[in-house]
């Protein structure tokens, strides 16, 4: 009897990093106890790339990819546009932070009016109401690419119930917002360092996937937001790591 082939689902994930009184932090999400992937863990936001994230209308609402950001588009593939967008829309959807221009800056959060508005833009993205296109058009957004670099990919080993093909991506926080989880998937949400939180999930406080833990090693290693960003923005060849292969950089 042959054995089923297990189907691999395409997926993205933001790492935002923030400044912080020592080091800097990373925005994590506990995922639900029902949820039917990563129960109970800590995960950065992300999620599956829909068939619309890969639309050409979402061209006349984005900004980027820049030049500099050539071989993270060769590295990325014929699929690009479609990872950077499904990495904006889960983590707007998921942490409430949004990585998008209106105006001349980042949307900015800090008019209690306008984080509502925002905020009422989620649960509508949630139940497929509404569309990141949508929010683009109503609130004139134009999607920060170019603040955005892709950093890694990681497949999901053989064997798992569910598996992914996911691509990281590595921004700054828009420095006027939070993140709140949602409340649905997500049950909590914290700015942690790199180090705090392997040292938490060492004394088995704070749960993680293998797959989280090794990207959090990784990045203990910098100092500060500045020197993660500088790398993030520097790479041109891209770590895949997939079932066959031991997760070294």
């Amino acid at each position: 009897m042959s054995i089923p082939v297990q189907p691999i689902r395409p997926a993205a994930t933001i790492i935002l990093v923030r400044e912080a009184a020592s080091s800097y932090e990373i925005f994590m999400l506990k995922r639900s106890s029902r949820a039917s992937f990563a129960s109970g863990m800590y995960v950065f936001p992300g999620g599956r790339v829909e068939g619309d994230d890969h639309l050409h209308k979402y061209d006349a609402y984005r900004h980027g990819p820049v030049e500099e950001q050539a071989a993270q588009v060769l590295a990325l593939g014929d699929e690009w546009r479609g990872f950077w967008i499904a990495a904006i829309r889960e983590t707007f959807e998921e942490a409430g932070l949004l990585l998008a221009y209106q105006g001349p800056g980042l949307v900015s959060f800090s008019d209690p009016l306008e984080h509502n508005r925002f905020a009422g833009y989620r649960p509508a993205l949630y139940s497929g109401e509404m569309t990141l296109l949508d929010i683009c058009r109503e609130e004139n957004l134009r999607l920060a690419v170019d603040q955005i670099h892709f950093y890694n990919r990681f497949v999901t080993p053989l064997g798992r119930p569910r598996r992914f093909d996911t691509r990281f991506f590595i921004a700054a926080a828009p420095e006027s917002q939070v993140g709140h989880h949602d409340q649905q998937e997500t049950v909590a949400s914290t700015w942690i360092s790199p180090i705090e939180a392997l040292a938490r999930h060492k004394n088995q406080e704070f749960e993680l996937m293998n797959v989280t833990r090794i990207q959090l090693e990784w990045l203990a290693d910098f100092p500060d937001k500045q020197s993660v960003l500088a790398m993030a923005r520097a790479q041109s060849s891209f770590f895949t790591g997939r079932p066959s292969l031991p997760p070294n950089p």
